[in-house]
């Protein structure tokens, strides 16, 4: 199991991503995001979680004017960055 922190600044979203050996857990600590899995949005404030299977499409995206903060939790055999397949991002790292 790994935990982290994350910070999505106001108007920035984080990769469209999957990942082949882990489940995550995300947890809003702060701020609110569009958040996307697969093909279902929905909108998260603070006090809200989610759950990702491995394999499932997904991003958040802040939506707000304040910095978005979760916590990610990590479930699987394997957490390395680069298990992280990116499909979409906006930070040229594709």
């Amino acid at each position: 199991m790994k935990n982290k922190k994350i910070v999505v600044y106001p108007g920035k979203r984080l990769s469209l991503q999957r990942h082949q050996h882990r489940d995550e857990h995300w947890y809003i600590v702060s701020g609110k995001g569009e958040w996307t899995l697969d093909s279902k949005t929905i909108e998260l404030t603070a006090g809200q979680a989610v759950d990702i299977p491995r394999k499932s499409i997904h991003r958040i995206e802040n939506s707000g004017l304040e910095n978005l903060v979760f916590m990610e939790i990590q479930a699987g055999d394997y957490f390395g960055e680069d298990e992280i397949e990116r499909l979409a991002d906006d930070f040229g790292r594709i």
